[in-house]
């Protein structure tokens, strides 16, 4: 008989409503620890102006991709250990990452080179990051019935934007008043003070539980299915575009429209703001409860219309007088659809569970869903290496005017191809539909 591993195995499970406050309050509390990727485009702008490390300035420009790209590579990993075998370590897991990310942004405060801010803050911080949100995101989705975690996923989603939606402003005025060290040391302690009371609201299900049984082994037969390897290659192409306007908007900003601080901090926010309801948003379309729409369908709208507005609106905005109204709108725009595109894999997942099902196969949902970040960890990180040497490239070659013709012009040209090419999924169904 056809087993879905997933949060439909759990028994008793409490409603949908009964649930989200808490989720929120724990994921918002875990997502502080985890936003400083998200805001980096402030420290990026800060470094640019403020340099006084050892090494190459442009290792700033790989930080916070790396640290995205580190977190979200060890999720498979992560996700494995602590699903079955080792469940019942999730909270001492949650307890090391949060020790470890807390001591590695108070040793970034005495980084004297740029290979210490990149060990540091890319690497040992966002490790410790996905040590806490592995255990946690594990536990809260098996609390939810499974056609309501398309939904569950995406208001947990939700979370990370409130935190990148506040965090700049903290940060911002933290550098400016205080500089790079101080900042570094508050945030430490803030992050991890936070993280800790998350973790006290972790709570234990019968998962978490050492059982007298020996642990069933993760199936992998999802692994020679078609679709998998599908949203895997879209995912990863996505997410390399992703996570270039976050840490090159600022410096964007500041250097081709002449904005101000604030100016530029304010794009950030825009950026994170709008995913605040559009993760919702898709996770209800992904749950197909109203509007009977595919999940390449829903996949295709999210990467389709960020990708588009790179092209029409951040590539257009030059340094004229219309420029911050347009990188305004862009960053709306992008931070409402691109920000969206991790809340349209429940409606994957549930897509992939029928394929199963069809086979009489057994598939391990949260299994799935750790690779779909592994995924998002190999773009992030090719990413971050890409854009440095994109922007190179733009200092030697002029693609045009506007926005295009700057520094960043590759950079727009990759971001606008990347994030639209995370929808190709839809192109593979409509040639089976028309057998092409």
């Amino acid at each position: 008989m056809l087993r879905i591993l997933s949060a439909s195995s759990t028994p008793q499970l409490p409603q949908l409503s009964q649930l989200n406050g808490h989720a929120s309050s724990l994921e918002k509390r875990i997502w502080v620890l985890l936003g400083f990727p998200m805001t980096y485009g402030i420290f990026q702008e800060y470094y640019t102006t403020h340099w006084t490390f050892k090494g190459n300035p442009s290792a700033a420009g790989v930080i916070g991709t790396t640290s995205n790209g580190v977190i979200y590579l060890s999720m498979p990993l992560l996700f494995a250990a602590l699903s079955r075998r080792w469940a019942h370590h999730r909270r001492a897991s949650a307890y090391a990452g949060l020790v470890l990310t807390s001591i590695s942004y108070l040793l970034s405060s005495w980084s004297t080179a740029a290979w210490q801010l990149v060990l540091t803050q890319g690497v040992l911080a966002a490790l410790g990051s996905a040590l806490l949100y592995s255990p946690t995101t594990l536990t809260l989705s098996e609390s939810y019935a499974t056609h309501n975690r398309a939904v569950a996923l995406a208001v947990v989603l939700s979370a990370k934007n409130i935190t990148g939606s506040v965090c700049p402003f903290l940060i911002n005025y933290l550098l400016s008043h205080h500089g790079f060290r101080t900042t570094m040391r508050i945030w430490a302690g803030l992050s991890g003070a936070l993280a800790l009371a998350a973790v006290f609201l972790m709570p234990m299900g019968s998962t978490t539980q050492t059982r007298p049984f020996r642990a069933r082994k993760i199936p992998w037969t999802f692994l020679t299915h078609r679709t998998f390897w599908i949203y895997v290659v879209a995912i990863a192409l996505q997410s390399s575009g992703y996570g270039l306007p976050q840490t090159y908007l600022n410096t964007y900003a500041h250097d081709v429209a002449h904005a101000s601080a604030a100016t530029s901090t304010l794009l950030i926010t825009l950026f994170n703001a709008p995913g605040i309801l559009s993760s919702s948003l898709f996770g209800l379309l992904s749950d197909n409860k109203h509007v009977r729409l595919s999940a390449s369908t829903v996949v295709a709208i999210s990467a389709f219309a960020s990708g588009l507005s790179a092209f029409l609106l951040w590539g257009i905005a030059g340094s004229g007088s219309h420029s911050m109204a347009l990188l305004i709108l862009f960053s709306i725009i992008y931070g409402c659809f691109a920000g969206a595109y991790s809340a349209t894999w429940g409606g994957v997942l549930k897509e992939m569970e029928k394929e199963a099902g069809e086979r009489n196969e057994a598939i391990d949902s949260g299994m799935v869903y750790g690779l779909f970040n592994g995924a998002r960890g190999v773009g992030f990180v090719s990413g971050g290496l890409v854009g440095v040497q994109l922007v190179k490239v733009g200092g030697e070659h002029v693609l045009g005017k506007f926005g295009y013709g700057t520094i960043y012009g590759p950079l727009i040209v990759y971001v606008g191809l990347s994030t639209c090419m995370g929808g190709w999924s839809v192109f593979l169904k409509m040639g089976r539909l028309f057998r092409w």
